[in-house]
């Protein structure tokens, strides 16, 4: 007799026991979720034979794609971001200490990994960027041999949707006037979000000192509150605007934006300088009402360790295509909620991405808002690379899957089509 006919007569038997000392419409019911769940196991062996047979990468875009394959045919992916850009054969060196093992370890792997590789930029950047993409392939593998969508693995849900807010991405348009803004603000508000997002440098800028020059002039600055303006007046007080200047700026300037911005109730402003100075962010911070928010260029845990424990900032934003993964982003989360900061993580992958974030973002209290771009909404390629039978967004909220894994996957395909074309293609 199989294991799944053992399995399932021992806790039809169990039910039918139990059932002697209870009510007789409960008999149908008991035991039945353990059933549903190893029913939806794999059973060509069990979890605990499974091994990676090969991992393979794929570039498009600013991104790169894992798929982790097994010798049970089940399949894992994973999505980086930004800096995994051009690190293909990084990826296949990492790939090799996977091959044979479990991929029922993320945690372990991932930091065993990182740990054995101490002298080849494993503290940040391109190798922690390239290991999120990995250790996020192995999370959805696990979900799939046990069943269980990953907020399960991570102890559970604390909402079943997120609330996003939409990166309007009106950086694609040449010296956008206030009415621009305005335009794009209630285009945005009338899809369903009640938060969105503009950045506030632009390189085009005619009232810039000079490209390279980080202090901005004080008609640039009044630029950015002019625009922002016309958007509070446009969608009113009780929408969330975002601002962003993308570290772009030096800290006299941050600090005076800041402070023109209060009367305009921001939800937050972004990185009005580089991550690299805790210490002047703290100034800044501590200097204004208007909330600062930073982290999609910080790695890691240690990487926010000191901007929370020195109040540097209001709001972090780690990029979970990033900073190390989901477990990692988990552990973020988890230090912020203990000095009471919110969690909004930044996005700007695929929908594998965004929904293995809100995974994480379903299993943090502290969970605020995640970000969502609005070219997602419109461009087809965002739909053909991935498999997702629903709507991305409804009403400004993505609805957690419940699918075992991420709960997306991605079409290969689909994604070819889009596809760097000078390194190789899922090899």
């Amino acid at each position: 007799m199989s294991t799944k006919q053992n399995r399932r007569s021992f806790l039809a038997k169990s039910a039918m026991g139990t059932a002697a000392l209870a009510a007789a419409p409960i008999v149908s019911t008991f035991g039945q979720g353990l059933i549903d769940a190893k029913e939806r196991t794999p059973q060509a062996s069990a979890p605990s034979d499974l091994r990676v047979t090969a991992v393979k990468f794929a570039y498009s875009g600013g991104g790169m794609f894992v798929k982790i394959e097994t010798n049970q045919g089940l399949v894992g992916w994973g999505e980086a971001v930004d800096a995994s850009v051009g690190t293909y054969y990084m990826a296949k060196n990492m790939s090799r200490r996977l091959i044979n093992r479990s991929p029922l370890y993320p945690n372990v792997i991932a930091r065993g990994i990182r740990q054995g590789s101490p002298f080849s930029g494993a503290q940040s950047g391109a190798f922690v960027a390239t290991l999120t993409g990995i250790e996020c392939a192995l999370w959805d593998i696990t979900g799939k041999a046990l069943g269980l969508p990953i907020y399960q693995l991570m102890g559970g849900k604390f909402r079943d949707k997120c609330r996003v807010y939409c990166d309007t991405e009106l950086y694609a348009a040449r010296n956008p006037t206030p009415a621009d803004y305005a335009k794009a603000a209630r285009g945005a508000v009338d899809k369903g979000y009640t938060a969105i997002k503009f950045d506030l440098d632009l390189a085009t800028d005619p009232n810039k000192y000079d490209r390279t020059n980080w202090t901005g002039s004080l008609a640039e600055c009044e630029r950015m509150v002019d625009a922002i303006t016309a958007v509070r007046k446009e969608v009113g007080t009780h929408i969330d605007i975002c601002c962003d200047m993308h570290g772009r700026y030096d800290a006299p300037t941050g600090r005076r934006v800041a402070k023109m911005m209060e009367p305009l109730n921001l939800m937050w402003l972004e990185e009005p300088i580089p991550a690299d100075n805790i210490e002047v962010y703290k100034t800044i911070t501590q200097e204004t009402s208007t909330p600062i928010c930073a982290g999609e260029n910080l790695y890691l845990t240690y990487g926010f360790a000191r901007p929370l424990a020195e109040n540097a900032l209001d709001i972090i934003m780690p990029d979970l295509q990033k900073c190390g993964g989901l477990g990692e982003g988990l552990r973020i989360a988890s230090m912020a909620d203990a000095y009471f900061t919110p969690f909004s993580p930044h996005m700007v992958g695929s929908f594998v991405g965004a929904m293995a974030t809100a995974h994480v973002c379903a299993a943090t209290p502290n969970f605020h808002i995640l970000e969502w771009q609005t070219l997602s909404d419109t461009e087809q390629r965002w739909k053909d690379i991935v498999v997702y039978d629903k709507p991305f967004i409804e009403k400004g909220f993505l609805t957690v899957s419940d699918k075992p894994g991420i709960g997306v996957d991605i079409n290969e395909e689909g994604l070819k089509k889009y596809a760097q074309r000078d390194v190789p293609f899922f090899a």
